[in-house]
């Protein structure tokens, strides 16, 4: 891995940590200084963080249609910057302090979509907005058969209430074009696909003859 950065995580102090609120989210108070590029050390500065844990995105493809799934529900937080807020996303979950990444991801994919997931493949970790938040998502694709997904799904109980699309890669690409998919893990997710498709198809196919 390449670093070009001039610092790490020893040339910042946390001079104090302080606990703002507890609810379905949880806020810290930072209290921090830092080594500054042009020499000596910043004074201390006061920053809200979210602490939410991290989190798990799939996207899952069915190399016999060339289909992707992508779910559909409401994000109360985009209501604020665009028209509609239900939007078209990667079945997505939180971790809950798991590290076992790959069982939360199959398990939010029955839970979110109905579907059972085959082989799984990492493509990225990204830090969803490192100035508000310790948020890491981490983005996989999913080998599955979609000939059958479909419907309604979600955990009352969540607060969810979820629709499942199963639509051509192209046409999920043509959406992200168009701005019509607009959230993070999504785009990316998507943007992987097209980039990383021909190879990761070649792959599936030679572990299933194996």
């Amino acid at each position: 891995m390449i670093n070009i950065s001039t610092f790490n995580d020893k040339d910042v102090e946390v001079v104090k940590k302080t606990s703002l609120y507890r609810g379905f989210f949880k806020i810290e108070g930072y209290a921090f200084k830092h080594r500054l590029f042009a020499g000596g050390h910043s004074e201390i500065i006061h920053r809200e963080i979210l602490e939410r844990g991290h989190a798990v995105a799939v996207l899952p493809y069915d190399p016999n249609t060339n289909n992707v799934l992508l779910i559909e529900q409401i994000r109360i937080g985009a209501l604020a910057s665009k028209n509609n807020p239900w939007l078209l996303e990667c079945i997505a979950g939180m971790a809950d302090g798991s590290t076992d990444y790959e069982s939360v991801v199959r398990k939010e994919a029955q839970e979110e979509a109905g579907i059972e997931l085959e082989q799984l493949e990492f493509m990225m970790s990204y830090l969803s907005s490192p100035g508000g938040t310790t948020e890491r998502l981490f983005l996989y694709a999913a080998r599955a058969d979609l000939s059958q997904a479909g419907g309604l799904y979600g955990l009352a109980s969540e607060g969810e209430d979820i629709k499942v699309h199963v639509l051509p890669l192209t046409q999920a690409l043509e959406l992200l074009a168009d701005g019509t998919i607009d959230n993070a893990a999504t785009v990316i997710s998507l943007q992987w696909m097209a980039l990383n498709q021909t190879r990761l198809m070649e792959q599936w196919a030679n572990q299933t003859r194996c």
